[in-house]
């Protein structure tokens, strides 16, 4: 299954217990269709609010124990009861997709990692569950792994939020650096912008950083994964170092050989 709408959800990982594969397609079906709802196609705001108040709705079948009302909830459902999965991270998702909708700008990095609570952090909530690992400092931990990746995401984005009228990056930072929209729109990386991204690069790493004891403290494939994961953002976070915070050029990403340098430092760790 294809990872590319949701970078953060490691469905397609060959660390993944095949006892727990069904259980992540069907959630990854659930956020996968309900991001599409927010961001893809021709629909209007007003249709795509909508749609996702019908996966609120479903949620709430789950919750209820009623009929389903369509074969994913059905199937989500039935992953739901045979984990004890809570509905909460399913609806800070959902309340993440509608902000996506109405939302395209952040005053200050608060206001961003608040999205991020809710964009990304429940899907690690969700995994550590499947484990059985969900106590607190577990999921402290992995809410910092996932909102860095959520940022490693933006930053690796900038251009391409751009042509969806979204930017991501601090309204204030970009005024602490001297950066305007007009600078983004012309594909300006000079040194004001490369500044205002080496900054925001510093903090994703710090943050990744600060939840990395994660991975080491889980044991067998889901301690792999999270090496990996980590390895990976920050390997991300090389490239852009690298280019000179250029995202406008090219889109960093990695190849055969950070793979290599991946699993290199995994081991490592």
């Amino acid at each position: 299954m294809a990872v590319d709408h949701y970078e953060n959800f490691p469905v397609a990982s060959i660390l993944l217990p095949r006892r727990l594969a069904p259980a992540v397609e069907a959630i990854y079906a659930f956020a996968r269709s309900a991001d599409d709802i927010a961001d893809e196609g021709d629909a209007t705001p007003a249709e795509r609010l909508a749609a996702l108040a019908a996966y609120d709705a479903g949620l709430d079948a789950i919750g209820a124990g009623a009929l389903a009302p369509s074969p994913l909830f059905d199937r989500l459902g039935q992953i739901v009861r045979q984990f004890d999965l809570p509905l909460q991270p399913m609806r800070d998702l959902l309340s993440a997709f509608r902000q996506d909708i109405v939302t395209t700008r952040y005053a200050d990095y608060p206001a961003l990692l608040d999205y991020c609570a809710r964009s990304a952090n429940p899907v690690g909530v969700l995994m550590l569950s499947l484990y059985g690992a969900a106590d607190a400092r577990n999921v402290r931990d992995s809410d910092a792994i996932c909102s860095a990746l959520q940022l490693i995401n933006f930053w690796q984005d900038v251009a391409i939020d751009w042509k969806k009228q979204r930017i991501y990056i601090p309204q204030d930072d970009m005024a602490r650096f001297g950066v305007r929209e007009e600078d983004i729109a012309a594909s300006a990386a000079g040194q004001p912008f490369q500044a205002l991204m080496q900054f925001e690069v510093a903090r994703a790493r710090a943050l990744m950083l600060s939840g990395a004891p994660l991975a080491k403290r889980l044991p067998g494939r889901i301690g792999w994964e999270l090496r990996m994961m980590v390895q990976g953002g920050l390997r991300i976070l090389e490239r852009l170092d690298r280019v000179g915070y250029d995202v406008f050029g090219q889109r960093p990403k990695l190849g055969k050989r950070d793979w290599i340098a991946i699993v290199i430092k995994a081991c490592r760790m």
